[in-house]
């Protein structure tokens, strides 16, 4: 069987490409943060979407009994990488609430530079959903490849990773290590700095979704 080549799907709607813009802004608050993080993954996960299976369901207008498309049963999940894929969550299951929701949570380890799963719930049955793995930014790439990894581990097979800001150093390594991915992205940016920060950027997404920053 043909193995599933993923795309790289760069949002260019007004409306995104607007709440993306507000939401970089220096002076923009935690809660109006917080709010256009979610807005902007719903609007996101439209098109993220759009290859999900539909099926014939026969229901009763209040005019006559007809047959139309709903989605599949419940098969999608949405697994957020800790902490600030979270900020991402209730925009998605405003669209979505079906849903079930995993979480995963990754550190390297100093000294073997290799990825430690300190946390992972998922549903038991993720190898029959579609997973949406989410989190705001994609810029060395290294969470999202190993986070990606070790859900599919666990027996995930369609996955789909979404983030609102990229840089090219991120995408060409998730591209690297997972191909077999759809990678859908508010807004690419320009490069990263030598700390590891994307340019231009919104500055640490994490910080600026909790306020701890």
């Amino acid at each position: 069987m043909e193995s599933k080549q993923g795309k790289v799907y760069v949002f260019d709607h007004p409306l995104i490409q607007h709440k993306t813009a507000l939401m970089r802004r220096k002076d923009t608050k935690t809660a109006e943060f917080r709010k256009l993080v979610g807005e902007i993954a719903s609007l996101m996960l439209y098109e993220a979407s759009r290859d999900l299976e539909l099926v014939d369901v026969e229901i009763e207008t209040p005019m006559e009994k007809t047959t139309l498309k709903m989605l599949k049963g419940a098969d999608m999940a949405i697994v957020p990488i800790l902490r600030a894929g979270l900020g991402m969550v209730d925009g998605m299951l405003s669209i979505l609430p079906q849903a079930k929701i995993g979480h995963i949570g990754l550190y390297r380890d100093p000294e073997t530079h290799q990825p430690v799963e300190y946390y992972c719930k998922l549903p038991a049955d993720i190898d029959k959903r579609t997973i949406f793995v989410v989190d705001p930014m994609l810029a060395t790439g290294g969470s999202a490849v190993d986070a990606i990894a070790q859900i599919k581990k666990h027996g995930a097979k369609n996955i789909k990773f979404m983030c609102l800001i990229a840089a090219p150093e991120g995408m060409a390594a998730l591209q690297a290590a997972h191909p077999d991915v759809d990678i859908y992205i508010a807004a690419k940016d320009r490069e990263l700095n030598e700390n590891k920060y994307i340019l231009p950027g919104l500055g640490d997404a994490g910080d600026r979704i909790f306020g701890t920053k």
